[in-house]
């Protein structure tokens, strides 16, 4: 469940434009964040079950064209549309901390002291982050700022982790203490995840 929310494929294609290096950092660190959380659900859950999925109903489907192409098409189109205005927001919000913004500042917050960059970066990934494609403008805009690839790739792990609608699904199969903890894993994880990325690369 963890990766499915990280490796979104639609991330994935958004995340090309920032860079094979970029792009690895999301794959590996999101690949290891389902394994790391699988393991301490397996060893802390004792066998007791962590999701709740009762009250949820299997949603019907809009795919119901027997054409597959057909099908490809609409949801290309009902893609564009959903994450079409976030990715301008994005391509807005870039220009506006490109020209508002000082550089110098960008680079004391996200690379100077890299173990505050990353904290930093990871913590506005929570609040910042409403659509994966709009925020890849604004890392673009970040790592040529001199955003460090480790503040990045927390940065990329607590964003789609905490989107909104995210959070409420899973409050509701967590329930309160599972959610709180899931919370504490992400930071912990995408805290130590850039401290070993800014370390590697």
């Amino acid at each position: 469940m963890r990766c499915s929310i990280l490796l979104n494929p639609q991330l994935i294609v958004y995340s090309t434009a920032l860079g094979p290096v970029a792009l690895t950092v999301r794959i590996v660190s999101c690949f290891f964040c389902g394994i790391a959380a699988g393991l301490l659900i397996r060893l802390a859950g004792r066998g007791k079950p962590f999701f709740n999925f009762s009250g949820f109903e299997e949603g019907q489907s809009h795919d119901t064209h027997p054409n597959p192409f057909v099908r490809l098409l609409r949801n290309i189109g009902r893609n564009i549309r959903i994450t079409g205005p976030y990715f301008l927001l994005g391509i807005l919000l870039s220009a506006l901390f490109q020209r508002y913004v000082p550089q110098d500042l960008m680079t004391d917050l996200f690379g100077g002291n890299e173990a505050f960059g990353v904290l930093m970066a990871a913590t506005i990934g929570v609040p910042l982050y409403a659509c994966g494609g709009g925020t890849i403008p604004l890392l673009q805009s970040w790592l040529l700022d001199g955003m460090s690839m480790g503040s990045a790739g927390a940065f990329m792990i607590t964003g789609p982790s905490t989107k909104i609608t995210n959070l409420g699904a899973l409050k509701i199969v967590l329930g309160l203490r599972h959610f709180l903890l899931y919370l504490a894993f992400v930071m912990v994880y995408s805290f130590v995840t850039g401290l070993i990325v800014n370390l590697l690369v």
